[in-house]
């Protein structure tokens, strides 16, 4: 079985517990080197062969995992962040399925979350913004979509987490400005590991703020919820709102719950 485990933005205990027992379990572990941090590879057991991936290409990485499963030997996939985004997780399981090689897979903390925390910050304050773009800027690797622009998103009026796109800061700056004016604006690098970097500015200051060190691991989050101020309370808890685990008035929506 091949084991797809999200290893978190950094800090090596930002694992779940169940990627934290396969990795302990697996004989082999296949790692993003770049970007996973070398205290998870403490979990593996002893002998465990370990393989950093960063230099390999698709078909070596395939490679590894069907030699390892003909051996009849678990592997540990890890990849940084959450699997679901810009992981290239996709084009590895099209080939596992062509091999008819059984795989799973394992969430793993985002970097937008992490990043989130690091600010202390709700991106979904109402009357603000009630949802979240993860987006990206175009790249080498992989091109966007017609209709997937910057401009686009940013007329929903949505909290925006601009991926893989500090190099291209100045084109971010330039597209949102005259949509969003001087919006709040975050840059948070590598988010939860030790040398964690924080920048909070606004569209018309961030590029001033961001220094030379800052690069391509870092996520750039625009959106009026960043402000933190100027926001409506939510009715959920408000006293006068009729809910399952707190009824309210003499036709609560929920009689059974009293």
């Amino acid at each position: 079985m091949i084991h797809f485990i999200g290893a978190g933005p950094g800090a090596a205990d930002l694992i779940t517990l169940r990627g934290r027992d396969l990795i302990a379990a697996c004989s082999v572990c296949l790692y993003a080197g770049s970007l996973v941090p070398e205290a998870l590879l403490a979990h593996c057991p002893p002998g465990a062969r370990i393989v950093n991936t960063a230099p390999l290409s698709l078909d070596a990485i395939t490679t590894e995992m069907a030699e390892a499963h003909a051996q009849g030997l678990d592997v540990a996939r890890l990849h940084s962040g959450d699997l679901s985004i810009w992981s290239a997780m996709g084009e590895q399981l099209r080939r596992l399925r062509a091999l008819g090689i059984p795989y799973d897979v394992t969430p793993g903390v985002p970097s937008f979350a992490a990043s989130a925390a690091a600010l202390a910050a709700e991106l979904t304050l109402p009357g603000l913004a009630q949802s979240v773009v993860l987006t990206r800027t175009p790249g080498r690797a992989s091109a966007m979509p017609e209709g997937e622009s910057l401009v686009a998103f940013a007329k929903t009026g949505a909290t925006l987490a601009i991926h893989l796109s500090i190099h291209a800061l100045p084109q971010v700056v330039a597209d949102l400005t005259p949509i969003l004016g001087d919006c709040p604006v975050a840059v948070v690098w590598r988010a939860t590991w030790p040398d964690q970097k924080v920048i909070r500015g606004t569209l018309s200051t961030i590029q001033g703020l961001v220094g030379p060190e800052v690069d391509r691991t870092a996520l750039i989050l625009v959106g009026r919820a960043l402000g933190q101020e100027g926001f409506d309370e939510s009715r959920l808890y408000a006293d006068d709102y009729d809910r399952r685990y707190r009824p309210r008035g003499t036709e609560p929506r929920f009689p059974e719950a009293t």
